[in-house]
């Protein structure tokens, strides 16, 4: 079955924000499962991030990742260390043929490139994650690396909407401590509940870095189960484990 890919205008670099369609995996983790930390058979991850890697260009073992923790921490990939798999959330390099690639499953996945300085990066963001600076982070090593804030692209890739967070009130009040202004990213729910508008909430924090542009694919996982992956999903549906879907760049 052909890769179902997500691409923006916005990133020149090669790059996909991939769905589930595609792989080989089976069951509850049906398609292109490329979570390592999933209970998936491990050779059927292998061969759906192999078959990331060949729609990228790249062999598979320059397909990078990391331990992902829901940290700012940002691990900056070369030829020694791109098979490293660091307990971090973003990467950044300026090194051709190398592939960036982040997980989620209802998370933010963010892509980045100043295309004319040769700096790319890719980062996971959950709601800890964007609130604890990941976004931030990233920029501040791709412009460690020559690239210019005025030159960045970001795009955020698919990821929960705000219709299906909900949140209780402890949750907003995380948010309040850190910045009042925050509380314009959620909406009464019911009762006691709210809603959480994370898409929003990274472009937020993008375009407070005046980065030249940034952007969301607009795509719901937890609203479409024939195209991704979700963890809140399946934690409704009380299934045992859930498939993680990749975001790659490279230059």
């Amino acid at each position: 079955m052909t890769l179902d890919v997500i691409t923006s205008t916005a990133l020149t670099p090669k790059h996909g924000f991939f769905c589930r369609a595609g792989g080989i995996s089976t069951g509850i983790y049906r398609g292109l499962n490329t979570g390592l930390g999933s209970n998936d058979d491990p050779k059927n991850v292998l061969h759906n991030r192999a078959l990331v890697a060949h729609h990228l260009g790249v062999r598979p073992e320059n397909l990078g990742g990391v331990h992902q923790i829901h940290s700012p921490t940002v691990h900056i990939a070369t030829p020694k260390t791109i098979a490293d798999r660091p307990k971090a959330d973003a990467l950044v390099t300026n090194h051709t043929s190398l592939a960036l690639g982040v997980l989620a499953a209802d998370c933010a996945p963010i892509l980045f490139a100043d295309a004319d300085a040769g700096v790319i990066g890719a980062a996971h963001s959950g709601w800890k994650g964007a609130v604890g600076g990941v976004i931030q982070s990233t920029i501040a090593e791709m412009t460690k690396l020559g690239a210019s804030r005025a030159s960045i692209s970001a795009v955020v890739g698919p990821c929960i909407s705000q219709a299906n967070y909900e949140v209780g009130p402890e949750f907003l009040e995380q948010f309040i401590d850190e910045d009042p202004e925050f509380s314009r990213f959620f909406t009464n729910g019911t009762g006691d509940r709210y809603l959480f508008d994370l898409p929003s909430f990274c472009l937020h924090q993008l375009r407070s870095e005046d980065i030249a542009h940034a952007e969301w694919v607009g795509h719901c996982t937890y609203a479409d189960d024939s195209r991704f992956f979700s963890y809140r999903r399946t934690t409704h549906r009380k299934e045992s484990d859930y498939g993680r879907m990749m975001s790659a760049i490279v230059l």
